[in-house]
């Protein structure tokens, strides 16, 4: 378990592939915060509409309310002035400037959950989170298991059409993926 840095903020990178338990691991995290009495607040970009549009939801259907927004200006105006916790989910959405945010976040005092892929179907990063990964205090890299051989999987296999780099779905479009096993 970490030892958290009391009196200051930092941030917490969840990452991995598709069907990583990264979502998972975000609700977790923050239901521990709230047992621990703090104010939490989750946000989503509302492009994820996949199980629900007002929750967080893992693909296991746990779910936790959350405020869906469009840019990552809009989490910094709609977090409360005493909100201890900040989670963000699907963090690979949103355009880059979702780091200058958590950093803001951050610096004010606050505890940031951070999590998302850190590859696209093609391997490649996703600039938000490997820039977030640079800059957290605490980054937690999950494997899948790979469905073609059962090795750990760190990859997203897309098996459903479609060119465009964001394309939100689910096991109806993704599998995880191993590196042997994984077909850009």
């Amino acid at each position: 378990m970490h030892q958290w840095p009391r009196g200051a903020g930092w941030v917490e990178v969840i990452c991995g592939s598709m069907f990583a338990g990264k979502t998972q691991e975000l609700i977790r995290r923050v239901r521990l915060a709230t047992i621990a009495r703090q104010k939490v607040q989750v946000f989503k970009h509302k492009i994820d509409k996949r199980y629900h549009k007002d929750f967080v939801v893992s693909h296991d259907r746990v779910r936790i309310p959350s405020i869906p927004v469009a840019t990552p200006a809009e989490i910094l105006k709609r977090v409360a002035p005493d909100t201890d916790v900040v989670g963000i989910d699907e963090v690979h959405f949103f355009p880059v400037e979702i780091v200058e945010v958590c950093e803001k976040l951050a610096d004010s005092g606050r505890r940031v959950i951070a999590a998302g892929l850190d590859q696209d179907y093609r391997g490649m990063p996703f600039e938000p989170m490997a820039r977030l990964m640079a800059l957290a205090e605490y980054v937690t890299k999950n494997l899948a298991i790979c469905v073609v051989c059962g090795n750990p999987a760190n990859r997203s296999q897309r098996v459903g059409a479609g060119k465009q780099r964001i394309d939100v779905g689910a096991s109806d479009k993704y599998e995880a993926r191993c590196r042997r096993c994984f077909k850009p």
